[in-house]
């Protein structure tokens, strides 16, 4: 086993890990066109059938606090595939679970072990040249969108055609293939720093005490995840009634739609390699509080939802990709728990935001979540004008 990062990563090699990255976080994201079948097969509220949603985002905010600082410890190869093996035992008992409960127990399993995607990035950030690392991490965030939206489709398409277990039996058999191929492709390699695992974890909150550059993109990050979740959350309720009336497939689909984000991390990879990150965090944010506006017309307009739709996860791509660039920059040694900290931050904005817009799209409607995503998105915007005005943020600014 080797300490050093071997000198060159292969595209092949960037595209399997991007899969990967696709694949593993895909678990989280399979239940949300299905909710309204859960929730008819288990007899259900749309705000307990939510809690499904919220258990996959609390596990993974979870993993990413005890399970991706290990990637400063450990060696990254055989943890990357054991935790990909662990969410593929996630997957298989959901597929088996017979009451809400087991579904709901395999869920936590399979969404906290699905934060190995969490530790491809920096993995794949660490055997990145310098000059490419922006546009290698684009393109794992570009897996990872994809990983999101299109297991919505591929969700939706499943239980159309067969039934919602077999689309857990499916993903369970493509992790666990992945993870094969994930052992034969990555060379070894485990941090030149030896530090114990409580220490390591401690020093995610040393970070966020010394950095505040770290403080305000990890806010930044939970705030545009919580409106992508408050977006995505409520749409199987809202398509599956009038005047839509959409089946599994049909609300599946829209994962297609959204996946157009996904060429946002690259436009943001790029971007942040010419030293334009800030100038990306600051479209990405004021899109994300503009997309709100078609959104509150798609109670009635299949064309509003379309535009919303787009603008608002082609903005969460622009703001995420942007910040990761920038926190990897802040301590390259430290690049896992860099990771776990502001994707906890992240994951525990998209936990908040499923849990309030399932409730809030109970008491009000969608326009009442809108409104919400809209506040949210005035706030994040105003947080980043202000404080990187008074230099709050000093580093990114000075990527411009």
């Amino acid at each position: 086993m080797t300490d050093r990062p071997t000198p060159a990563l292969s595209r092949w090699l960037v595209l399997l890990m991007a899969f990967a990255t696709g694949v593993a976080v895909a678990s989280n994201y399979y239940n949300q066109p299905l909710l309204q079948t859960l929730a008819e097969e288990f007899g259900l509220s749309y705000a307990r059938a939510g809690i499904l949603v919220t258990t996959a985002q609390v596990s993974y905010a979870l993993g990413l606090i005890l399970l991706v600082p290990l990637g400063d410890l450990l060696e990254r190869r055989a943890l990357i595939v054991g935790m990909a093996l662990l969410g593929a035992c996630g997957l298989l008992l959901s597929a088996l679970a017979p009451s809400f409960a087991v579904l709901l127990l395999g869920t936590a399993l399979a969404g906290m072990f699905s934060v190995v995607a969490q530790v491809l990035v920096p993995f794949a950030a660490t055997l990145a040249a310098p000059a490419e690392r922006g546009r290698v991490v684009g393109t794992l965030m570009s897996g990872l969108l994809l990983g999101i939206l299109l297991a919505r489709t591929v969700a939706g398409t499943l239980s159309e055609l067969g039934s919602w277990r077999g689309v857990y039996f499916l993903a369970a058999a493509v992790l666990a293939a992945t993870a094969l191929a994930l052992w034969f492709a990555l060379p070894r390699y485990r941090h030149p720093e030896r530090i114990g695992y409580p220490r390591l974890l401690a020093s995610v909150a040393l970070l966020f005490r010394d950095e505040p550059e770290f403080r305000l993109r990890t806010l930044l990050g939970g705030l545009s995840f919580a409106m992508f979740a408050m977006l995505w959350t409520p749409l199987a309720f809202l398509l599956s009634a009038e005047p839509y009336g959409y089946s599994d497939g049909v609300i599946g689909l829209f994962g297609i739609v959204g996946a157009v984000g996904a060429l946002a991390a690259s436009l943001a990879g790029r971007m942040a390699d010419r030293g334009r990150g800030a100038l990306a965090t600051s479209l990405g944010l004021a899109l994300l509080a503009l997309s709100w506006l078609p959104l509150g017309f798609a109670g009635g307009s299949l064309a509003a939802l379309l535009v919303g739709v787009v603008l608002l996860d082609l903005a969460v791509q622009l703001t995420h990709v942007s910040n990761m660039n920038q926190v990897y920059r802040l301590r390259p040694e430290a690049r896992s728990r860099i990771n776990a900290g502001y994707m906890t931050g992240y994951f525990v904005g998209g936990a908040l935001g499923s849990l309030a817009s399932a409730a809030l799209f109970e008491a009000f409607g969608w326009l009442g979540v809108c409104a919400a995503g809209a506040a949210l998105g005035v706030v994040a915007l105003g947080l980043w004008l202000a404080l990187g005005r008074r230099g709050a943020a000093p580093a990114a600014l000075a990527g411009d």
